[in-house]
Order: structure tokens, then sequence, then C-alpha cells
């Protein structure tokens, strides 16, 4: 067995030489419950068999390429994906990258091309309602017939945990409804934001509560517009941090925003610095106040409430 990870970027990374291999596929959004389950029950199949276990995802989202503009918000880059991945027990993970070209490929090339000429499977797990191939004809059932034909064995497995059905769409309609603790309880973590840290308005720095403006990257799922407590990620350390999402009506503005304070912290240049939010509990509404006091009032609750749920949490690497 490997000791150390692999990790691929392409189908034409993969060593000449591998050997057979249990393989799951998917584009694993946010790698929630029922996505590490599917990952470690390959891991665990691949050790009862002798072999090496191989995690399959796809950049950029399937969605992004076949229909420009309809992605859904996506719950973690790809390198957050891979690192969760690898976590698993997953002997490599490799990244395919999605093109049109690949969606067009009928199922059964599709197969020949990635699980039995690259990877040589002799197993393969995946979700039930797994598709694949050019217009998502292909399906667990077809991946089992293929598998007769190419000499490897498939199986789906229900995205579960403890007892509940867990999909991605699910923990997005728990961000967009500002639930991130719901969230956090199908991903088995709280969701996290990432960003470069930029130049705001610096009204916070005023007040006396500086934030840090975290340019979001594109396509990001981000929560409803709120307060939050939870942490700030700051080259490996987790920082507790009081979170606010939206436009800032107090102050009329316009562009909607994620901002971190980093509790008790004092004299940090965070600028330039790519940072990580991990979102633990929903406090409040975003709110315009009618004077600056009733906000500072209002923000000392935020951030008195923010530590000490913080301080009862722990926080994720």
């Amino acid at each position: 067995m490997s000791e150390r990870i692999q990790r691929w970027r392409g189908l034409e990374a993969i060593p000449a030489g591998w050997g057979r291999c249990v393989a799951t596929i998917g584009v694993f959004d946010g790698v929630h419950l029922g996505h590490q389950r599917i990952v470690r029950a390959a891991a665990e199949e691949a050790r009862r068999r002798g072999l090496r276990s191989v995690t399959i995802t796809f950049d950029p989202h399937p969605d992004e390429v076949v229909r420009p503009g309809t992605h859904p918000p996506l719950l973690a880059t790809t390198q957050r994906r891979i690192e969760l991945l690898e976590g698993l027990g997953t002997d490599a993970v490799v990244v395919v990258p999605f093109t049109l070209d690949l969606s067009k490929t009928p199922p059964d090339e599709f197969v020949q091309q990635v699980l039995v000429d690259r990877l040589h499977a002799a197993h393969v797990i995946v979700g039930e309602d797994f598709r694949f191939g050019h217009k998502a004809k292909g399906d667990v059932a077809l991946l089992k017939e293929l598998g007769a034909k190419y000499d490897f064995t498939a199986e789906g497995m229900p995205l579960v945990a403890n007892g509940d059905t867990i999909s991605s769409t699910y923990i997005r309609e728990r961000l967009e409804s500002g639930d991130v603790a719901g969230a956090a309880a199908a991903l088995g973590r709280p969701h996290r934001v990432e960003g470069v840290v930029v130049r705001g308005a610096q009204r916070g720095r005023e007040l006396g509560y500086p934030t840090a403006n975290v340019e979001t990257l594109p396509h990001t799922a981000i929560p409803a517009d709120g307060v939050y407590a939870g942490w700030l990620h700051v080259e490996g350390e987790p920082m507790p941090a009081a979170i606010s999402v939206g436009t800032n009506p107090t102050f009329d503005g316009t562009a909607r925003t994620v901002e971190a304070y980093a509790i008790d912290r004092v004299g940090l240049d965070l600028y330039g610095l790519h940072v990580a939010v991990d979102f633990l509990a929903y406090l409040r509404g975003m709110e315009k106040f009618d004077t600056i006091d009733a906000l500072l009032e209002r923000m000392a609750d935020d951030v008195k409430r923010s530590r000490e749920l913080v301080e009862a949490a722990e926080p994720t690497p």
C-alpha cells in the first residue's frame, strides 16, 4: 500500500504502471457526510482486496461547462475538496478537467477512458444517483453492465448519514436561509468561504472592530445576509470571529461583502492574504441602525455571543 497520497491533475498524470484499484467517482461538491461514506467505503474495500483506492473528481463543475451560468453555488474550492478527500483514507485523488469534449463522450467510451485504460479499476463505488456520459445517459445499472464487459464490479450507495439522505442541494438551501448549523450537520464540519483580504471602507477599524474584508472566490456559496459566529483562518491559525454578511445598510451600502472580526486580536495586517472563514452559528439578521451608538451596542453583543459560542466549539483545520 502507498504511504503517501498521490495527487494527479488529469488522466495523463496517472503513472503508467498503476495497478488495479478500487475507484470512486463524482463531483463531491462540499465532500459532505454522504460523500464521505462513499469514499471511506472505497478505501475500506481496497484494503480488503489488497489494492489501492482512487477518488476521481472534476474541475470545473460539470454544470459550468454544459450549461454556463446555471451551475449551483459551490460548497468548496477544488483545493479544499482535494484536502478533504485525502483525509478520508483514499490512496490517490485525480482531478479530471471537465471539458465540453468530455461532456459529449458516450458512457461506454467514458468508462473505458477513465476507469479501464487509465485506472484499471477492479471495483467501482458511486452514489446511487450517479450519472455519466453524454447527456448523463449512464447510470449505476449501465455502469454494472459495462463492468461485466470490462472486468470490474460496481455498486451504487445511498448518500446517507445517520439515516438521513444528504445532498449538496439541501446544504445550499440551508445556507441560503442562514441555517449554517444545519449545513454543518450535513457537511460534518462548518461551511467554509475562502478569498483574499482586500481594502474596504474601513468603517470597522474606525468603530474599534477592524474586519477582514474577504473577496470571495467566484461562484462561492455564501450564507444569507446576517451576523454569524465562527472562525477566521489565517495561515493555518483559527481565530474566533464575529462575521458579517451583507451590504452594511446602516451606511447605505450596496455591495454584498463577507467581513470577519478576529475577536481580541490587535494589530493584524491581513491585506493580500488568502484566508478562510468558517460559519459556526447564526446570530441575527442584517439590520439598519438609526445611530452609530446603537450599532456599537449591538456589535459589542455580537462579539460577546460569538466569543461564547466559539469557545464551546472545536475549530476545523
